[in-house]
């Protein structure tokens, strides 16, 4: 039994690595955004099988408290959509200390970009691009849809599905709970309240804002779960059919069982991107 339970996840990274082509360390930023230290770039999976080359886009962002996390680890998420005909980016973006969340968000803002002017050479469609992300990276994706200083045109997003995201309501959190050196958070959001405000997705609701598909782990932080909470209440006016999945599990399995191809997640976001395809 434990020799099956040890050999059925390979045999999945095996099967599904042929339904996809991985094309690794894209840079993303211009030249005149890049430094010495400051070298993101992003991995894109195209699916091999497609019958098609106008293929749905999700650009998938990691979590780590905006200080940790490699988009290496999240290769399984690409195979896996590319199994649904789904073209994947995932990008890696500066994290804290070397970045707070205004450039973590801006970098993110330029992977939609390069998204839209670079993945029809990828079997994507430029015009069915969603986002999403886990916990922190769930964050980084409601921000850049919401606040509308960090894209040119928002419409370029047509979904975002949220994966136990943090930092939704950042102004009522640190108005409580005072930004210090631990998890960098005084560098991440600054010491100036009206950053805190600008960082929270919640304050830019409006009739604009694309759709959202939202989980949230009945058992996870419940700092994650009153700030999700509070973001559906404030979207539901303007978008009633709100879909918000919560599923039994603490935080980091929301994010760990994407690894197996055959959870109902996979369908849900099928369904919810067929849903808001224009």
């Amino acid at each position: 039994m434990k020799l099956k339970l040890f050999i059925i996840p390979f045999i999945c990274i095996l099967f599904f690595n042929c339904a996809s082509r991985k094309i690794k360390d894209i840079t993303y930023l211009t030249n005149t955004e890049k430094t010495n230290d400051n070298k993101p770039t992003l991995n894109v999976f195209e699916p091999k099988k497609t019958n098609t080359d106008k293929n749905a886009v999700v650009i998938f962002v990691h979590g780590g408290y905006w200080k940790d996390g490699d988009k290496k680890t999240y290769g399984f998420l690409g195979r896996n959509f590319a199994k649904n005909d789904i073209v994947t980016v995932i990008p890696g973006y500066t994290l804290s200390p070397n970045a707070n969340y205004d450039l973590m968000a801006k970098q993110i803002a330029r992977v939609v970009e390069w998204t839209k002017n670079n993945i029809d050479k990828y079997k994507g469609d430029p015009n069915q691009i969603y986002v999403m992300g886990h916990s922190a990276g769930g964050h980084l994706v409601a921000l850049i849809s919401t606040n509308p200083k960090y894209l040119k045109n928002k419409k370029d997003i047509k979904g975002v599905i949220l994966n136990d995201a943090a930092g939704l309501d950042m102004k009522s959190y640190l108005e409580e709970n005072p930004p210090t050196s631990k998890y960098h958070y005084d560098v991440t959001w600054t010491k100036n309240p009206k950053n805190w405000k600008d960082a929270s997705p919640i304050y830019f609701i409006n009739d604009e804002t694309p759709p959202f598909l939202i989980y949230v782990g009945s058992k996870t932080y419940p700092s994650i779960m009153t700030s999700n909470t509070a973001f559906v209440e404030a979207l539901k006016p303007y978008q009633p059919k709100l879909e918000k999945i919560v599923l039994d599990k603490k935080h980091v399995p929301m994010m760990s069982h994407y690894f197996f191809p055959w959870v109902k997640r996979y369908d849900e976001i099928v369904n919810f991107i067929n849903k808001t395809k224009i």
